[in-house]
């Protein structure tokens, strides 16, 4: 008995677990957006990965990890494009926690919240891609072979050396 309610109950769970799949690619979702504290800074995220607070990354609760997301400040319509590393926000008042860079592009540091549309960002182009590093300009070098007979002393000293010779001549 105890097998068959089990077996029902993982049958359920199953069924049930498509409804908590991330939104629709084109749906934009509105909310409040807040951004993670200092003292997260060099701690593990749910990807794996450490956090660095110079990075756009983003925790949401819905969103795949991976996901790449655009986010827009409604107030002053500014934009950053953030990528999912992390669970969270569990408060029901935000909807997704912002690194400290991706919220200081936003402009809502001194606030500590503000109101954001987000909408998956699926481009042909990466965001912050590096293309490929075009060559140095090579300038060319000059180089001259003078043999050491011409030079009894080196070229700095040719100055010093020679007005010491003719004090010296000249006192004889």
């Amino acid at each position: 008995m105890k097998l068959y309610i089990y077996i029902v109950f993982c049958a359920l769970a199953c069924a049930l677990l498509p409804l908590q799949a991330a939104p629709k690619a084109d749906k934009c979702m509105k909310g409040k957006a807040s951004y993670y504290h200092d003292k997260f800074h060099g701690r593990k995220m749910a990807n794996g990965q450490v956090y660095h607070r110079d990075s756009f990354t983003c925790a949401h609760l819905k969103y795949p990890l991976g996901t790449v997301l655009k986010v827009r400040n409604v107030r002053n319509q500014k934009e950053c494009v953030v990528r999912v590393t992390d669970r969270g926000p569990y408060s029901k008042k935000y909807i997704i926690d912002l690194s400290r860079a991706a919220a200081r592009h936003l402009g809502i540091l001194g606030a500590g919240w503000t109101e954001v549309e987000i909408t998956p960002y699926y481009s042909g182009t990466i965001p912050y891609k590096l293309g490929p590093a075009p060559l140095p300009e090579i300038p060319e070098l000059n180089i001259q072979y003078d043999p050491a007979a011409v030079y009894p002393c080196p070229a700095w000293m040719n100055d010093s050396v020679s007005a010491v010779r003719e004090k010296v001549y000249r006192d004889d």
